[in-house]
């Protein structure tokens, strides 16, 4: 079934009629696609669930993709009214789940358990999160540095064999430590309908919407858990000068949504660079994923993208957020998101 931006006040209103929802916001994503919505098919769920898709504007094959496949529901918007919080904000309204799966259109379920697993916490007899983070493994290809980052986030957050549960407690925690508690993802998350819509929505914001509501959550008082066994494979597909927008990007939409970001001057920028770069020469050296000619090209390639990552954060933790100019011109985004009607 498809629909259009048009009709989407109509569905707003609807109830809750199946158990669950997964939802993937699309803009030319047939790369990978056509493989996460063919495991989403076989998915071990014991309740009843649905597949929407919200594109903004494809023109590659994923549209085609999307209706080859009918018993995903398809809703179509302008790419001028897309927004990372507010597009998953749509999804809510439109989902006739009571339980939310989100995923990004390149994370690929990893068994047919993801959706059981990733949306299990979220039982009240259970663990009662309001709000699910799952496991991301990277691609084989990946780039080093990304790779080695991904693998390090998740297993700061909890071990990989049971569900953690993540809350602030009685008192509101310093900023440094608010930030831990309030990691989140939307490349593979699980939420409750009723929540989004009615106690804490994403925010409308440029990027990081998926911290910005980890943080919503935490502040409030909300329980949120980490569920490695509802995982995805997933990692970014970049070239360098694509990585080094996205970290510009990313750095300052945490500062925009109160994330504590220190600034960090050239001098500070390039010692971690190095330091980053030597850190990784022995684990390319060890990493079974990478042939004997890849494991030589990026032991070259890999400082490159530490160098990239540390200037970026040296410009983007000390560029003034009122420099709008500045920012598009360093913006992944902005460059990527064309006039589409």
């Amino acid at each position: 079934m498809t629909t259009s931006s048009s009709e989407a006040a109509a569905d707003a209103a609807a109830p809750a009629t199946l158990d669950a929802t997964v939802i993937i916001p699309t803009l030319d994503g047939d790369r990978y696609l056509a493989e996460v919505l063919d495991i989403l098919a076989q998915q071990d769920f014991a309740g009843t669930y649905e597949v929407l898709v919200i594109d903004s504007g494809s023109t590659d094959a994923t549209l085609s993709i999307v209706r080859d496949r009918p018993w995903v529901r398809l809703h179509q918007i302008p790419n001028a009214e897309f927004g990372h919080g507010r597009t998953r904000n749509l999804g809510a309204r439109l989902a006739s789940g009571r339980l939310l799966a989100y995923l990004s259109q390149d994370a690929i379920p990893g068994d047919r358990s993801w959706l059981a697993r990733i949306t299990e916490p979220l039982d009240p007899a259970g663990v009662n999160a309001v709000a699910v983070v799952g496991l991301q493994v990277p691609r084989p290809s990946c780039f080093p540095l990304l790779k080695y980052e991904i693998d390090g986030v998740f297993a700061a957050i909890g071990p990989a064999d049971r569900v953690t549960v993540v809350e602030r407690g009685d008192a509101i925690p310093e900023e440094e430590e608010l930030d831990r508690l309030a990691f989140y993802s939307d490349v593979n998350s699980a939420t409750r309908r009723e929540f989004l819509l009615d106690v804490i929505p994403y925010q409308d914001v440029l990027y990081s919407e998926d911290f910005a509501f980890g943080k919503d959550v935490i502040l409030a008082g909300y329980r949120k858990a980490y569920a490695p066994a509802g995982f995805v494979v997933h990692s970014n597909d970049l070239t360098l000068r694509e990585y080094r927008k996205r970290v510009f990007e990313e750095t300052i939409s945490r500062r925009r949504v109160g994330n504590l970001v220190p600034p960090v001057g050239v001098i500070g920028a390039v010692l971690r660079a190095g330091y980053g770069g030597l850190r990784d020469v022995p684990r390319i050296v060890r990493d079974a994923d990478y042939s004997a000619r890849a494991k030589l090209g990026w032991l070259l390639r890999n400082p490159l993208y530490h160098a990239a990552k540390w200037l970026s954060i040296h410009s983007a933790s000390t560029l003034s957020l009122d420099d709008h100019a500045r920012i598009a011109r360093g913006s992944l985004e902005a460059e990527r998101k064309p006039d589409r009607a």
